[in-house]
């Protein structure tokens, strides 16, 4: 079906140990399902096209994952690399340090060198957050203008990897809320489109943060959620 949630997902497989014949296996299961895209470790990218090719998959790669740390030069430069190997879809994290101290402008230009390099591409950049970093909302919404200012086609809540210490000394991370999908989608233009991803495991959480706003879903656990809209499932684990 043409509005099946499948068609919002973009297949995550970006697990630091995966191998070459298991990043096969996932652009599989993303032929299979007919999702929006696959988003790929950077050196996949070549291996996703050639997988792909022939379905209505796109494959999208992730720049400067996935602490946003990278020099703007690197990350303008791993966007061009993974543009020309085929790549039509770039999720780069943030500067998330320079947009915890309020330095916008670094902000921002950091974005723009993605996006034009995407732009000359034919590509589309989304931009991560990394939501559980960030202390406050003022925060958030800073990214929600700054990210539309320089173009990019959509805001991400994480990269399901943000993980924080927790008060026992281990770490977890919460990843999209549905407070989050509220916020960004009231804080960014109609051009700007959002995106969730972090902790999406089942159809009925991934329903209700489409219906909050979000137009494409981050999971690596898309078996599940579209066979739990097939199967009309309707239990969520989650208070979005």
């Amino acid at each position: 079906m043409s509005d099946s949630i499948a068609r919002l997902i973009d297949h995550a497989l970006l697990h630091p140990t995966l191998s070459d014949d298991e990043l096969r296996a996932g652009c599989e299961v993303a032929r299979q399902y007919n999702v929006a895209s696959v988003c790929v470790k950077p050196y996949a990218v070549p291996l996703a096209v050639e997988a792909l090719a022939g379905s209505n998959v796109v494959v999208g790669t992730v720049i400067g994952f996935p602490h946003g740390s990278h020099a703007t030069e690197a990350k303008a430069a791993e966007a061009k690399i993974a543009c020309e190997q085929g790549a039509t879809e770039l999720d780069m994290v943030a500067n998330i340090g320079k947009a915890i101290q309020g330095d916008w402008e670094y902000v921002e230009q950091d974005i723009h060198a993605v996006v034009e390099v995407a732009h000359q591409h034919g590509a589309i950049t989304k931009v991560i957050f990394e939501n559980d970093y960030l202390p406050n909302d003022d925060i958030k919404i800073g990214l929600c203008k700054v990210s539309e200012r320089a173009g990019a086609e959509f805001v991400k809540t994480s990269t399901g990897f943000g993980f924080v210490k927790q008060p026992d000394g281990g770490y977890n991370y919460i990843g999209a809320t549905g407070e989050d999908v509220r916020l960004m989608r009231a804080n960014c233009g109609d051009k700007v489109q959002v995106k969730a991803a972090g902790g999406i495991r089942n159809y009925a959480d991934a329903a209700k943060l489409r219906d909050l706003g979000c137009t494409r879903i981050g999971a690596s656990a898309t078996a599940a959620i579209v066979e739990g809209e097939q199967t009309g499932q309707n239990q969520s684990g989650e208070g979005y």
